[in-house]
């Protein structure tokens, strides 16, 4: 007789990501600084980018000056024509602008990055919304779709600076679902010099978010425009 023994499979490369160059993203706020520089960055790598704002024409004029393929259209067409949608708009307009786009965005992969932030003599300071962060926020007004959180790091005026051809920093890349994670990661590798890590559910979101006053505090004192390195990953 021979025995068998139970074996378990081997463990999943967590650095095996999934292919997203044809999906469509778009980029809620995309005619803000953050939004524009994420927008341009992914249409850079070869991603098909459609820039939303809530003026259609605005959307359409920041396209074209960014050209490399990159469409404009009002927020509600920008969401149903994209696969994955970036939510970039300000803290102040952002529960009513995902309140507004419910329908359009159900079904979609959400990656929220807005930082809820508040300015004052001493500088900026984290805000803490009702449910937690922006990211749980957004996952409570967006019932219908798969809400992360992610890109919250990243200087607005390295994105936009077409002379430089990598950043250097690493992507907090959160959500409940690591099939979805697994996706954001990958659209963050498709920028150059950039790597997405995975950094947890939702509800540590608020940190993450959080982290950008400090960032904030770095970039005034040393006149730099930081981002981060996560080591021994």
């Amino acid at each position: 007789m021979t025995s068998t023994q139970n074996t378990k499979p081997a463990a999943r490369d967590p650095w095996d990501l999934p292919d997203v160059s044809g999906l469509v993203v778009g980029v809620l706020g995309g005619t803000g600084d953050q939004g524009r520089g994420l927008a341009y960055r992914l249409a850079r790598a070869g991603q098909k980018v459609i820039i939303g704002s809530r003026a259609a024409d605005r959307a359409v004029a920041a396209a074209e000056e960014l050209g490399l393929g990159v469409e404009g259209a009002d927020n509600a067409e920008c969401a149903r024509r994209s696969d994955i949608v970036i939510i970039a708009v300000p803290w102040d307009g952002h529960a009513k602008t995902l309140q507004a786009l419910r329908e359009d965005l159900a079904g979609k992969l959400v990656v929220d990055c807005v930082n809820p932030l508040g300015f004052d003599k001493q500088g900026a300071y984290a805000l803490k919304p009702e449910e937690g962060s922006a990211a749980q926020q957004a996952a409570a007004l967006l019932p219908d779709s798969r809400v992360t959180a992610a890109f919250h790091h990243l200087s607005a005026v390295l994105l936009q600076d077409t002379s430089i051809d990598e950043i250097d920093t690493d992507v907090m890349v959160l959500g409940e679902s690591r099939a979805d994670t697994d996706l954001v990661q990958a659209l963050a590798g498709r920028i150059p010099g950039m790597r997405g890590v995975f950094a947890g559910r939702l509800r540590n979101a608020h940190q993450v978010e959080s982290l950008v006053a400090n960032l904030i505090s770095v970039n005034r004192r040393y006149k730099a425009h930081a981002g981060l390195r996560v080591t021994d990953v």
